[in-house]
């Protein structure tokens, strides 16, 4: 991998940890749970998925999708609706090796 994302991978973790201890919120909640008796152990994890861009697409690239990537989109219906895929959505779900039914 390279020396530069490692490094922004790493400033990305330390971001994440810095807002989860400066949280008023969840300060609170674990003085509760402390007030309550018991003793905590925060542990959480991430899953952060990353894709190199083509350079055609970073010269181009906005905060919606593009026009082709809008027109690929899949639907999959369920008993609570329909549900709409876009290819990022299904690059996402196979990079958890989640198959979506066409």
């Amino acid at each position: 991998m390279e020396e530069s994302l490692k490094n922004l991978m790493q400033d990305l973790g330390n971001a994440i940890n810095d807002s989860l201890s400066e949280s008023d919120r969840i300060a609170e909640a674990i003085g509760e749970i402390k007030r309550a008796g018991f003793d905590v152990f925060l542990v959480l994890e991430a899953t952060i998925g990353f894709n190199k861009r083509d350079e055609s697409k970073v010269d181009s690239a906005s905060e919606n999708d593009s026009e082709e990537d809008a027109e690929e989109v899949t639907s999959t219906s369920s008993s609570t609706g329909a549900m709409r895929f876009t290819p990022q959505d299904q690059r996402f779900l196979k990079a958890l090796k989640i198959a979506a039914e066409e």
